[in-house]
């Protein structure tokens, strides 16, 4: 018997073996020893299950996965008495990343893990390890080191962190054989606001404020997955007017980002016209959910139990309107977007992302699905869109074009979903009174880049005693990387604004 064939056959084998948590929802969590922990491991590394997110917490490390076989969902928890666990890193690149910030912030070490330089501590706060158990540490210095390159005719070109414009901080270091790529290396952890530490205590008002300043552009999608978190550990079900509203919201959200991401990529490619067009029509948008809402990125809009405010059904109805001038006016703009040779000339075959990447790192969003990865967390059974009409774009070029193609449909289900959603919208009240208990609670929310994980842990009191939230760019950092290899320097700007990771989400 080979080793694959030892290996247990499905996520519920492992569930039905390990002790479960109780009162953790929707999805079972249960205590694993480190053989199955380092079993869960190579189920990842087949290709079995996909990982979905790795933190800490003072003495345990939390491990959430999918299984394909049958879409189950768990998270994994392993004590770790000595501050050390098996690396997943070791055998599953995607858990780096995630394995150096829990780290930074926990002190819990990976054991033979393949990368363990820091990754949020730069060594300018004033503890080491500031949510470890015990103790804090004195914070050391700053000794970082790329990973060396070797080679003849070699130059490294450094970029960042502080870059021109309004952008977030992040240190670019390229490897070039004269105008070719040979390895990017990005660091990112400029932008550490705390937030992980900000949550621990804070009651549910407050950590509904904070989610949704994890990542600025993604301020509803945050803040709805820490409500529907919140909502699954409390066991509480929000009122169906606030259910349908908050999809209305983050379909809002993702047309203004994604409209505002095209043009900003046929900037980078040197075409300002459609630039200042994508630019023009986002401002309609964000205007309208201003109106109707009462702020621009209708942020602190979504609470647990429901909304903080109703829209008047008069706003509501010219939103209608918006939405059909909209379509007219952005196919004018893909119809030139699709005919100008010198955008078509930049952006296809640029960046590409292979298929086994995008499988591999679970990548969501339009990353992923640029590359045939064909998953949305909206799919997964949420209210409303398992009532809503809508087709999920795929495609298999995976490069820039793609990545501007799934956008561009993307946007015209946007638009229709956006219709349907206030054509159906019931009446009634936006929200209810939340009770005060311990509790455990995951959601999987798709936000305009893809997937956001919110696992919430209440106290006794009703506080929050620990909340980890994860970006989906923690899994496309890694591919613009990889993507990026083989490219001219002067396509970086567009390549890496096809994908627009999140600085700030990535920096807990």
């Amino acid at each position: 018997m080979n080793r694959i064939d030892e290996l247990l056959p499905t996520l519920n084998a492992l569930i039905e073996q390990a002790d479960q948590v109780e009162r953790h929802f929707p999805y079972p969590r249960v205590g694993v020893d480190r053989q199955q922990w380092q079993r869960a491991g190579e189920h990842l590394a087949w290709g079995h299950w996909s990982l979905l997110g790795l933190w800490g917490d003072e003495d345990t490390v939390h491990m959430a996965v999918r299984d394909h076989a049958d879409s189950g969902m768990a998270v994994l928890s392993l004590a770790c008495p000595e501050d050390r666990f098996p690396s997943i890193g070791r055998v599953h690149p995607p858990a780096i990343l995630l394995e150096r910030g829990l780290r930074d912030l926990f002190h819990l070490e990976p054991e033979q893990s393949p990368d363990p330089r820091p990754w949020l501590d730069h060594g300018r706060w004033q503890v080491a390890s500031p949510l470890a158990a015990g103790k804090p540490r004195v914070s050391g210095a700053d000794n970082y080191s790329f990973l060396p390159v070797e080679g003849e005719h070699l130059h490294q070109i450094p970029v960042g962190p502080v870059h021109a414009g309004i952008i977030e901080p992040g240190h670019f270091r390229f490897t070039a054989a004269g105008e070719t790529i040979v390895r990017l290396e990005a660091r990112l952890g400029y932008t550490h606001k705390g937030i992980e530490s900000l949550l621990a205590g804070a009651d549910l008002a407050r950590g509904t404020q904070l989610a949704g300043r994890c990542s600025g552009d993604s301020t509803v999608a945050y803040q709805y997955a820490f409500a529907c978190a919140a909502e699954q550990a409390l066991q509480i079900q929000p009122p169906t007017r606030a259910i349908w509203l908050r999809a209305l919201l983050a379909e809002l959200e993702r047309l203004a980002n994604h409209i505002g991401d095209i043009g900003g990529i046929c900037n980078d490619a040197a075409f300002a016209p459609l630039h200042a067009h994508c630019l023009a029509l986002r401002e309609q948008i964000l205007r309208a959910m201003d109106e109707c809402f009462g702020h621009r990125f209708a942020r602190d809009l979504i609470t647990p139990g429901g909304l903080a405010h109703d829209p008047e059904d008069s706003s509501l109805a010219g939103l209608t309107g918006l939405t059909e001038q909209l379509e007219c006016q952005f196919r004018e703009l893909v119809d030139v977007y699709d005919n100008t040779a010198s955008l078509q000339d930049r952006t296809v075959g640029a960046g590409i992302v292979h298929p086994e990447w995008v499988q591999r790192f679970a990548t969501g969003g339009y990353v992923g699905r640029a590359s045939g990865r064909n998953f949305d967390a909206r799919r997964l059974s949420l209210a409303p869109y398992d009532e809503l009409d809508f087709e999920v774009p795929v495609f298999e070029q995976g490069d820039v074009n793609a990545r501007v193609w799934v956008r561009i449909r993307e946007v015209f289900q946007s638009l229709q979903m956006v219709r349907q959603i206030i054509e159906r919208l019931p009446a009634g009240a936006v929200q209810v009174e939340l009770p005060a208990g311990p509790g455990e609670g995951m959601a999987l929310i798709e936000g305009f880049r893809g997937d956001i994980l919110v696992w919430l842990a209440l106290a006794e009191n009703g506080r929050i005693r620990r909340c980890h939230l994860r970006d989906p760019s923690w899994f496309q950092w890694p591919l613009l990387e990889a993507a990026i290899e083989g490219n001219i320097v002067a396509d970086f700007p567009l390549c890496n604004k096809s994908f627009n990771c999140s600085y700030s989400g990535c920096d807990l």
